[in-house]
């Protein structure tokens, strides 16, 4: 089977407890005005097996202490995701999902209810909202505890404000930050341009087409 990635990182210490890892799924239908990761609206591109995907894991699970999957959007690439997370269950480590469907619509997903998810933060980022959540873009965002494992590995961030923590990642011509910082890029960009470090960067305000 194949699977659209935008990229795989180990380690990512601020999209959850400890050092997890992180799967960014590539391709999106939603697309959120002001979303951060444009890059990864666009299918059709990134397509690898996922035979190769589950081998790189097999190298990194023995040293993680999570999982973080997020985009794209996970469940527009649904038979790919399931299999994925059928794969990941065994290793007993918390698995956090971001989607930008709403809890009713995923309410419905076989993957709800099979206890494969253990956290999942749902609902479209919104950047009319304010931004005080921890793991969250906007506050109209949803944390579900799905099971106890879930509830262990991630109560203390219901209680705790927003982490303004980034994890860089250099990458030849790229730079990667991960993590929720707060406003976007936006005072990120501008702390650089007063050290005369000009920035371009994936986030934009481009609105869904309407059918």
């Amino acid at each position: 089977m194949k699977i659209e990635i935008s990229r795989l990182h180990f380690p990512v210490t601020t999209l959850g407890p400890g050092k997890r890892i992180g799967i960014w799924f590539q391709g999106c239908s939603i697309h959120c005005t002001g979303c951060i990761s444009v890059d990864t609206w666009q299918f059709g591109i990134n397509s690898v097996s996922l035979d190769e995907v589950k081998l790189l894991l097999s190298e990194w699970l023995p040293k993680s202490d999570g999982i973080t999957i997020t985009g794209g959007e996970p469940f527009d690439q649904e038979a790919a995701f399931f299999e994925l997370l059928e794969f990941l269950r065994p290793y007993q480590q918390s698995v956090l999902v971001y989607s930008g469907y709403s809890f009713q619509e995923l309410q419905k997903k076989v993957e709800m209810d099979n206890g494969w998810i253990d956290v999942l933060i749902s609902e479209p980022y919104d950047h009319t909202q304010p931004q005080t959540k921890a793991l969250m873009g906007s506050d109209n965002q949803q944390m579900h505890m799905l099971t106890p494992l879930g509830e262990m590995d991630f109560n203390s961030f219901q209680s705790h404000g927003l982490e303004k923590k980034l994890d860089v990642h250099f990458e030849e011509d790229r730079v990667w930050m991960t993590g929720i910082p707060s406003n976007g890029m936006t005072e990120i960009v501008k702390s650089a341009q007063d050290d005369r470090v000009f920035l371009r960067h994936t986030q934009g305000a481009i609105k869904k087409k309407e059918s």
